[in-house]
């Protein structure tokens, strides 16, 4: 007997751009669209200005939101999908959970599938938190007694026993996601499929997910789905990943692969830093980082080089140059210092460039960026800050994912190997 629980055959999704109108809608679209068609009239007549001011009516032009999209996936298997953001992914999993049709293709689910697409995905917000649970295990077809049985776990999980009794529509969107969550977890369907909606909940609660979402995997043999624009879920989660591009899935690979592959494409090469306009204070006047691999990424254990020119522009008692790694949540990670002594001057008027070179980065998987200060040590003058510039990524690949691996490594990095040279 195949293990195959999804198959999708050259699945397509076209839309209408300006279009409203919805085949096989009802009464209420039937009603609206009548409503909104004088007004779509007129639309069309005049058009919408292009960027030369001609007039350019969009009603009904075509907007393939996919394009032949084939692929298995197995019982147990936990399958990343990354993209940028209108790439076609949600698309994909709205497909998939049967909550719109392909304009093209086929799709063959085998087992029920429980959907986290957004906040609040199938729960009525005139019920409570309890009715939602039995509704939402209904919908999978489980009896009221399966129900029952799981529902101390769902709410334990979901930690909203107080408001258990509540009108979901007074919930905070963090309470609505960690109680659909729970639900969809728990209610034992063969196929799980989770949008990026789990970034609504806080760090504590994204780790219970990701637990969750390995043990259904792993301990009870269900097939997850997981869209994710935050990489480190997606590499410790995942055992294969697929990348979507313009609707078309380009890459079925291990999430190593998809994911330097997906950080390398359309990235834009920011690694250099350059100051606009001039400055009397002593300033920095470019920035640099030289990276492991291509595109401002950084494999994790790897050396990574750092380059600053600095004008002065008058003579300094003392001098002070410093810069911090922060992290994307603008938190500083690291930071590294070099004062002027007696190994290389730069108190006196001109142009250096200072080289911090880093034998070995360990930082948590993500987004980095750097914050560079100037200042006069003696008398504690501040000259300058830079905040935020040359953005990168870091990655771990291959024997990094392990996770004792990682035991007291993860944000920590060596003191730098400093030069300062004099330049033109």
């Amino acid at each position: 007997m195949s293990d195959i629980v999804i198959r999708a055959e050259n699945i397509s999704k076209r839309y209408l751009l300006g279009n409203t109108r919805m085949a096989g809608g009802g009464l209420r679209h039937m009603l609206n669209d009548m409503a909104a068609m004088p007004f779509r009239k007129l639309r069309q007549l005049r058009g919408n200005p292009d960027k030369n001011g001609n007039s350019v009516s969009t009603d009904g032009q075509e907007f393939w939101a996919l394009k032949d999209v084939s692929f298995d996936i197995r019982l147990g298997e936990v399958v990343g999908i990354v993209g940028r953001n209108g790439a076609g992914k949600s698309t994909l999993l709205k497909i998939l959970s049967r909550i719109t049709e392909p304009t093209t293709g086929r799709v063959g689910i085998k087992g029920r599938v429980a959907s986290l697409l957004e906040v609040g995905t199938g729960f009525h917000q005139e019920l409570t938190g309890r009715e939602n649970i039995f509704l939402n295990g209904a919908i999978l077809g489980m009896t009221r007694a399966e129900i029952r049985r799981k529902f101390d776990e769902i709410v334990e999980f979901a930690g909203v026993d107080e408001f258990l009794d509540t009108p979901v529509k007074r919930y905070s969107s963090g309470m609505y996601v960690r109680l659909a969550f729970s639900v969809a977890a728990h209610l034992e369907p063969e196929i799980l499929i989770v949008d990026e909606v789990l970034a609504v909940g806080d760090a504590t609660f994204q780790k219970k997910c990701i637990g969750k979402m390995g043990e259904v995997s792993e301990k009870e043999g269900r097939a997850v789905l997981f869209v994710s624009h935050n990489m480190h879920a997606i590499s410790v989660l995942t055992k294969r990943c697929f990348l979507i591009k313009a609707g078309e899935l380009v890459m079925k690979d291990s999430p190593q692969k998809v994911i330097a592959a997906y950080l390398e494409d359309g990235m834009v090469n920011d690694d250099i830093y350059l100051a606009t306009g001039s400055s009397e204070l002593p300033s920095v006047t470019r920035v640099e980082l030289q990276t492991s691999e291509p595109n401002n990424t950084q494999v994790n254990g790897s050396p990574m080089r750092f380059i600053f020119d600095l004008r002065i522009t008058n003579k300094l008692k003392s001098a002070t140059f410093s810069f911090q790694i922060l992290d994307s949540m603008g938190q500083p990670v690291v930071h590294l210092w070099i004062i002027d002594s007696d190994r290389s001057s730069f108190c006196e008027p001109g142009k250096y460039r200072f080289v911090c070179e880093v034998p070995n980065v360990r930082l948590y998987m993500g987004r980095y960026s750097i914050t560079t200060y100037l200042s006069e040590q003696e008398g504690g003058t501040h000259f300058e800050t830079v905040e935020g510039i040359c953005p990168f990524d870091v990655v771990m690949f291959g024997n990094n994912r392990d996770w004792k691996w990682q035991k007291n490594a993860c944000r920590y990095i060596e003191d730098g190997n400093w030069s300062v040279e004099a330049i033109n």
